[in-house]
């Protein structure tokens, strides 16, 4: 594609939390070398946002969801200094984070600052999402566990984002439940309740995570978040390097050099994971059953303590909607299915 075409072509962001989704898949263990590493290799393949940090989020490292073996600070340090072309993002849930952790990550270089809640809840975002707005850092708004919300929801709850003071927002398919015509329906209904841009998070339970990338992007939706290999929780999300292709195919313009992306990928298969994410049993039902991809391990290991089938305990997590942050009550629904 020569110059001029790419000029006019449709721009696509691309927003990659390798470095902060990945971490569910690796126990949120990363070392400094790794994140360096990948961080350099993204950086020169101009990838436009990479987003650091515990799974979920600044302030998350806990006994609860698995301490970190950095710190935020130590994280952030390591990323921002790697970084010479691209933008260093975060990710925070009121309850896990604070506005200390919000000034924390700004005064260390943290670009681009996304406010995560439930799909339902995007009223716990205002005063966070001023925070950062005060501190001068771009604003994203951002719905956890979409699915388990109508369109015409998420459209009222993006809207209160929006009002908020978010700059972006959009929604999670934390749990890889979607088809596209799932997504296409909900980002349309956004795009019509809100002015600004919309941002859209797949996970690939059901081997639709670029699919539904791209029908996001035909129905509005000008952010995307993709990652090295599809590295990040359970399934994995959508595989940056395939997406970044599939739209280079459709005409899209990501700004991302493909062949230096490609590099930037081998790094994190050969750095970050032993393997890299499959549609596994246990991955396939969490998306069938809409459960957050992240709780992949923890069901395994109650599965395994109580004698039962994780597929089971799945089906049985999505019929209560459990959520992440609530990890504690798996091993409950565990006991409670071997008892009956």
């Amino acid at each position: 594609m020569d110059q001029s075409v790419q000029d006019e072509a449709p721009r696509v962001l691309i927003h990659d939390p390798t470095l902060r989704d990945g971490h569910h898949a690796a126990r949120h263990q990363l070392d400094r070398n790794q994140l360096r590493a990948y961080a350099a290799a993204a950086d020169a393949a101009r990838v436009p946002v990479v987003e650091i940090g515990h799974g979920n989020g600044l302030g998350a490292s806990s006994l609860q969801i698995g301490r970190a073996r950095l710190s935020d600070d130590e994280m952030l340090s390591v990323v921002r200094e790697a970084l010479a072309h691209s933008r260093m993002g975060v990710f925070m849930a009121p309850g896990w984070g604070t506005s200390a952790d919000l000034r924390g990550a700004v005064a260390r270089g943290a670009d681009v600052v996304r406010i995560a809640a439930h799909c339902t809840e995007a009223d716990v975002t205002e005063r966070h999402l001023g925070v950062v707005r005060d501190l001068g850092a771009e604003a994203h708004g951002v719905l956890l566990m979409s699915h388990m919300a109508h369109p015409e929801q998420l459209a009222g709850q993006c809207a209160l984002l929006a009002g908020f003071g978010a700059q972006a927002v959009g929604i999670f398919d934390s749990a890889g439940h979607y088809v596209p015509n799932d997504v296409i329906d909900r980002i349309a209904a956004i795009r019509s309740a809100v002015d600004i841009p919309v941002i859209f998070h797949g996970h690939n339970n059901l081997g639709l995570a670029v699919a539904n990338s791209v029908a996001a992007i035909e129905a509005g939706a000008s952010i995307i978040d993709a990652t090295a290999r599809g590295f990040g929780a359970g399934a994995g999300n959508t595989q940056l390097e395939v997406l970044v292709a599939v739209l280079k195919r459709l005409g899209y313009s990501t700004g991302i050099d493909l062949r230096k992306l490609l590099h930037a990928a081998d790094t994190a298969q050969d750095r970050l994971m032993d393997t890299p994410p499959t549609i596994d049993s246990v991955s396939l039902v969490s998306g069938l059953a809409g459960v957050f991809s992240g709780f992949k391990t923890p069901v395994l290991e109650a599965a395994r303590r109580e004698g039962i089938d994780p597929v089971d305990l799945l089906f049985a997590l999505g019929k209560r909607q459990v959520v992440a942050g609530q990890e504690d009550l798996i091993g409950d629904v565990a006991r409670q299915l071997k008892s009956t």
